[in-house]
């Protein structure tokens, strides 16, 4: 609603209606409330600072750069089929950037990582979870696109990017102790290689990043990592 009386942009491509990042959180620790009162929600926020869980500190590499790389190759592709700008960031921007993505991170992961996936995974396993949450979170988000002047087809590629993306999501979370900070670090990564993508996000494509995204999630699914483990980076049995 805010989004559509006021319009206007918090960075480029991100209408007002993203504050919305906030929802999950609230949402969760609401209900979390009624069942534990503030204790319960004081042990929900505590685990946007679960850093402590990731045992094996090889997994901040997907973490952190995995996305950013699956945008570098994009970037490449794109490259070779239309003009494209060279790559131009304002370093001294950056750091304000990421921590406000961090931020967002936290807020949403709390709700998705942190209240609806673990039932979700008990109930339907790690892929269907993973499958119903990333379609969930694509739906969640068409508002803020619409009202960013996105056609349907863009939201559609788009979508199946984000579903995408949601495996890998549940991924990271399975081998990393169910770590809601690392779930944070891994959505800011994300968003962060989104705005920067050349330049300020004003080329995306995701017609071409979905591509990328499925094929790394459909591997993932192939190999059968989603389910937990800690002993190595793959997540090995």
């Amino acid at each position: 609603m805010a989004g559509a009386v006021r319009g206007g942009e918090l960075l480029p491509g991100l209408p007002v209606s993203a504050l919305a990042a906030v929802c999950p959180a609230a949402a969760a620790a609401i209900l979390i409330y009624r069942n534990s009162r503030a204790a319960g929600v004081a042990a929900f926020l505590k685990r946007s600072t679960d850093f402590n869980r990731i045992a094996n500190p090889l997994w901040y590499v997907p973490i952190l750069l995995l996305v950013p790389a699956l945008y570098a190759v994009a970037y490449r592709l794109m490259v070779f089929d239309r003009p494209m700008p060279e790559p131009a960031f304002d370093l001294r921007a950056i750091p304000a950037v990421a921590a406000a993505f961090f931020v967002a991170g936290v807020t949403e992961e709390l709700g998705w990582s942190g209240y609806a996936l673990d039932p979700m995974q008990h109930r339907w396993g790690p892929l269907r979870a993973a499958l119903l949450l990333g379609a969930f979170w694509a739906v969640w988000h068409w508002i803020p696109l619409v009202q960013a002047g996105h056609e349907t087809a863009w939201i559609a590629w788009w979508s199946i990017g984000t579903v995408s993306l949601r495996v890998l999501h549940v991924w990271i979370y399975n081998h990393t102790g169910q770590s809601v900070f690392g779930q944070a670090l891994f959505h800011a990564s994300s968003n962060l290689a989104w705005q920067l993508f050349p330049n300020a996000s004003s080329h995306y494509d995701p017609a071409i990043t979905a591509p990328i995204l499925f094929i790394t999630a459909a591997i993932v699914i192939g190999a059968g990592w989603l389910r937990g483990s800690n002993n190595d980076l793959l997540g090995g049995r």
